[in-house]
């Protein structure tokens, strides 16, 4: 199966980010027109850091978490997974490819603009229970 283009797109232009360290406008609008709102909410999450990396030694697991509005999501990039609604109700059902998370995390890996914590094993489990935590 191959991809769709807004995800060849997004591969595309972070690959050239990953290279520079910048964005083109250019590029900014593609994504715009590709992802519209998402993409919107996906920038400023990268403006504002809300994009965390954990890497837990010494297994050197990693997990990204991207702060949202409700509370924090863990993303899985591989996978293209997000915990959010909006990945269960309209990425699951086929209406789009990515939430706006995982948008973000794709954009603060190329550009190197996360923050990144480094914990131990031991403390993985705990935070997994409370990152896949529902919405009350």
């Amino acid at each position: 199966m191959s991809k769709p283009s807004e995800l060849k797109t997004l591969d595309q232009i972070c690959c050239k980010i990953a290279k520079t360290k910048e964005i083109e406008e250019a590029d900014q609008k593609r994504l715009s027109d590709s992802f519209g709102q998402r993409f919107t909410k996906a920038w400023k999450a990268v403006k504002e850091k809300r994009v965390k990396k954990y890497v837990f030694k010494p297994s050197n697991r990693v997990v990204w978490i991207v702060v949202g509005k409700e509370r924090d999501y863990l993303i899985m990039p591989a996978a293209d997974f997000c915990t959010c609604d909006d990945f269960y109700f309209r990425v699951m059902d086929r209406q789009i490819h990515l939430c706006y998370h995982l948008i973000a995390q794709k954009l603060s890996e190329a550009f190197k603009t996360y923050d990144s914590y480094e914990e131990t094993d031991g403390l993985l489990e705990a935070l997994m229970k409370e990152w896949k935590k529902a919405r009350a």
